[in-house]
């Protein structure tokens, strides 16, 4: 039985190591997407868009999509995808956007976050369970009537409470984490939105001068 028990502890311990390394990689990952997909500053971006509207002021589309080919963040793309769809006109080009902002960006992130909504959930839950292991180790031994191994009981004791802690002490800053993900992430939607807004208002008005 002692047995059974070291090696559900030896699990436990692998499992929540586990869990805490995929939970850190998702919230890196989400992190990095979200700083390689936003612009750093609101000047940064309006920089972007004087420059992008001064070229298609001049119906210069070349030039435009070489501003925007090689920029990886979200709306030089959106507006690269703008560009190169402009025949379609500003209405179904507005709505091909949204849905290839919420299919290319947000889906993927999304994808991220859901995964570490997931170990915030089951880091405590194998705590628990490694609390629960612990204790039924530690009444087992006192089960056993006669002289109670003392060290035994407090090495049992022990892993159920580092267990908990260590399912705590994973969920804790993930949760941190997640919060400020999404305080990143909404901030960013909001900075696309308002981008491509200013950017279809110049498609428009380039577009019914032709």
């Amino acid at each position: 039985m002692d047995t059974l028990y070291w090696l559900i502890g030896v699990l436990t311990y692998g499992a929540i190591a586990l869990v805490a390394l995929w939970g850190a990689f998702c919230l890196i990952l989400v992190w990095r997407r979200v700083a390689q997909t936003r612009f750093r500053s609101p000047d940064a971006q309006e920089e972007f868009l004087d420059e992008l509207d001064s070229h298609l002021a001049r119906r210069d589309f070349e030039g435009a999509a070489a501003l925007c080919e090689d920029d990886r963040r979200a709306l030089p793309q959106l507006a690269l995808y703008a560009i190169e769809n402009r025949d379609l006109g500003p209405a179904r080009v507005q709505k091909r956007l949204i849905e290839r902002f919420q299919q290319d960006v947000l889906a993927d992130i999304e994808h991220r976050l859901s995964w570490v909504g997931t170990v915030i959930k089951s880091a405590p839950m194998l705590g628990l369970f490694g609390t629960v292991t612990g204790m039924m180790a530690a009444f087992g031994n006192l089960s056993k009537g006669g002289s109670v191994n003392q060290t035994k009981m407090a090495e049992d004791i022990m892993f159920a409470l580092i267990t908990t802690a260590l399912g705590l002490a994973i969920a804790m800053p993930l949760i941190i984490g997640l919060a400020s993900i999404n305080v990143r992430l909404r901030k960013m939607e909001d900075s696309v939105a308002a981008g491509m807004s200013r950017m279809l208002e110049t498609f428009r008005a380039v577009l019914s001068r032709s």
